[in-house]
C-alpha cells in the first residue's frame, strides 16, 4: 500500500479533494475516514458525493447510522455510514453493509477498527486538524489499496 499526504486549506478545498478522489473510486470500494470531531470527514464525503453525481444532500448520518444516495448518472450508489455510535463488529454486521458493497462506493466515518474486514482491501483517509482551531488547515493522508492507483488531476 502506498500513501500520499496533502494539506487542505479550507472546506471548499476539502470538497474539491473529495470530487477528485471520487474519480478514482468504483463500485465495491470501501473508504474508511478517520479523524476527530470537526476534522472534515463529512465535508470530504460531500465532495465524494458531488464527484459521484449522486442524489440528495450529504449530512452526517450520526443518528440514522447510514444513508444511501442513488446515482444520477447510472454510476455507483454512495453508502454513507457514521460508525461513531457503533462499539463492535457485531453492530456493524447488523447494518448488513455486505449486501450493498458490490454496487456502491461505501464511505464510513469513524470506521477504523470496525469495518476493515468487509473487503480484502480498502482506502483509508486520515484527516488531522491543525491544533489552532481558528485555522482551517488539515493534513490528509490517503492510504491507497495495493491493487489501485490514485490520480487527483482533473
Amino acid at each position: 500500500m502506498s500513501q500520499i499526504k496533502l494539506q487542505v486549506v479550507d472546506p471548499a478545498k476539502m470538497i474539491e479533494l473529495g470530487e477528485a478522489l471520487a474519480r478514482n473510486f468504483q463500485s465495491g470500494d470501501l473508504i474508511v475516514l478517520d479523524g476527530v470531531v470537526g476534522a472534515g470527514k463529512t465535508t470530504l464525503t460531500k465532495g465524494i458525493a458531488k464527484g459521484l453525481k449522486v442524489k440528495g444532500s450529504v449530512t452526517s448520518p450520526t443518528f440514522v447510522i447510514a444513508r444511501v444516495h442513488e446515482s444520477q448518472v447510472n454510476g455507483p450508489e454512495l453508502v454513507h455510514v457514521d460508525a461513531y455510535r457503533l462499539s463492535s463488529v457485531m453492530e456493524v454486521d447488523g447494518l448488513d453493509l455486505e449486501s450493498s458493497l458490490d454496487g456502491a462506493v461505501t464511505v464510513v466515518e469513524w470506521g477504523s477498527g470496525l469495518i476493515e474486514g468487509l473487503t480484502p482491501e480498502n482506502w483509508l483517509i486520515q484527516i488531522v486538524r491543525d491544533s489552532d482551531e481558528s485555522n482551517d488547515l488539515r493534513e490528509v493522508t490517503i492510504t491507497i489499496p495495493q491493487s489501485r492507483s490514485l490520480d487527483l488531476k482533473a
